[in-house]
């Protein structure tokens, strides 16, 4: 029997030991729905700067889509309008080739001429003050970047890998080549 009664003692100290840690258990549900609890009093009643804090960030973030919208049409206008003052200046040529070509029966050769040449320079005068520039090419060395060479020659006159002539003139626009003059090349 001595036996029986040690296995009695050891089932009665297991249960104790499971007892104990369901209780344990417990109390940590327990604990852990006060937290639970806690957690959703706070939900419920937002603390008053937390609050005043959401409401800047939301207006903010408003604000902030706001601008940049505007900002975005802004852009678009320029890119739509950017030209306007160039189209502008260039009415007057227009209406000086128009002028030049309601006359041409009526007037001598020579004075059609001399209207024409005016209204080029009228015209490059324009282009130029908007920041167009003519690329100087003959007698200057190849620039790969800025002339497009078409044909290449034999020349005593030239050094090598020099312009010798101009098939179509390039320009640059604020310094950016727009167009590379087409040329011949010395070879």
């Amino acid at each position: 029997m001595t036996k029986k009664k040690s296995e009695e003692v050891e089932q009665k100290a297991d249960n104790k030991g499971e007892k104990a840690q369901s209780d344990e258990r417990v109390e940590k549900e327990a604990a852990n729905q006060e937290t639970v609890d806690t957690a959703s009093d706070e939900k419920a009643a937002p603390d008053p700067e937390e609050e005043a804090l959401n409401v800047r960030f939301m207006r903010l973030s408003a604000d902030f889509a706001n601008y940049k919208k505007r900002v975005e049409k802004e852009k678009a206008d320029i890119y739509r309008l950017g030209n306007e003052k160039l189209m502008l200046e260039l009415l007057p040529v227009i209406d000086n080739i128009e002028r030049a070509l309601a006359h041409v029966e009526e007037s001598p050769k020579e004075k059609f001429v001399e209207g024409v040449e005016m209204i080029f320079s009228s015209l490059m005068n324009v282009l130029t003050n908007a920041g167009l520039k003519e690329i100087e090419a003959e007698g200057q060395p190849f620039d790969h970047n800025a002339h497009h060479a078409v044909l290449t020659e034999e020349s005593d006159q030239y050094d090598s890998d020099t312009v010798t002539g101009v098939l179509q003139k390039g320009y640059r626009l604020n310094e950016k080549v727009i167009r590379p003059s087409m040329v011949k090349v010395s070879k």
